[in-house]
């Protein structure tokens, strides 16, 4: 039975640029909550959010806690993307070709928009572009559409992760710009897990056994009726906060096992609480 005595929520951020000194949307926020309360705390660059997590992995390593965290980006892509792009069928194939294809500076600068028309170009058959797509108009990537022109069934790859059809809300992975995109984070966000998963005691759910240190893909948004509940302005920061709160309360109630019972897929993943939300919620009540 898994029992976390920590549990931490990432609201992930692909920004190009460092976040607003002042609080502000659209950039990462930590939710944290253990047996000595909860905490939300706002970083302007990944790097930085990335060290804060180093930090509590050593700590829980350390403490013989039981820590998981939560983040709000796919951490893989539908079946068959995976052994294209790195000649193995696995999302950790994918993770570490990325580890090695993204830059990303302390200011948060990044190459990720180049990066996707680079593996377009890969998949490209001459009929529609690469799965990729999304992008800013001043942006001359002409392999990266900059609005859904694709075929996928030509491309032999599905649009959406099966995950996808339990949470039909959830924006497609190959998508990087504009409302509700989560794909850029994806990009931005799966060499950091490949880093955090480097450490002995951590492991990915569900690709690996649970470990002492659990990472696992979340949808903050399974809990929309009781983000748009909470009074506080910066929904970001409520949607980490009630999270957090809703996955400790389970696991220490022993009710988080089902939600933990997810289909093992080595390529696709999965996202923590899809067909749950009516428990999720009740957590919060």
């Amino acid at each position: 039975m898994a029992k976390f005595d920590r549990v931490i929520i990432a609201d992930w951020s692909a920004a190009s640029a460092q976040s607003p000194a002042r609080p502000s949307a659209d950039a990462i926020w930590l939710g944290e909550i253990g047996q000595n309360g909860a905490s939300t705390g706002y970083y302007r660059t990944r790097a930085c959010a990335e060290a804060a997590l180093v930090q509590a992995i050593d700590r829980a390593l350390a403490s013989r806690e039981q820590l998981l965290i939560g983040f709000d980006f796919p951490m893989g892509y539908p079946a068959g993307f995976a052994s294209r792009l790195t000649g193995t069928a696995t999302a950790r194939a994918v993770w570490a070709w990325l580890a090695e294809h993204i830059e990303d500076s302390a200011q948060n600068c990044n190459n990720r928009f180049q990066v996707a028309a680079q593996i377009n170009r890969r998949f490209s058959n001459g009929l529609t572009s690469g799965p990729f797509w999304g992008r800013p108009a001043t942006l001359n990537l002409p392999d990266l559409p900059a609005t859904k022109a694709i075929d996928y069934r030509s491309l032999n790859l599905a649009e959406r992760r099966a995950v996808e059809g339990v949470v039909p809300r959830a924006q497609p992975v190959w998508k990087l710009y504009t409302t509700g995109a989560a794909g850029g984070q994806g990009l931005m966000g799966q060499p950091m897990i490949q880093r955090l998963s480097s450490k002995p005691g951590v492991a990915v759910w569900p690709f690996d056994p649970l470990a002492q240190v659990v990472l696992a893909e979340v949808y903050p948004s399974l809990i929309n009726a009781a983000v748009r509940a909470d009074a506080a302005v910066i929904k970001d920061e409520v949607q980490v906060r009630l999270l957090a709160r809703a996955l400790f309360v389970l696991s220490q109630q022993d009710r988080l096992e089902p939600l933990l019972d997810a289909p093992i897929n080595i390529e696709e993943g999965w996202i923590l609480g899809a067909g749950h939300v009516a428990t999720l919620l009740a957590a919060l009540a």
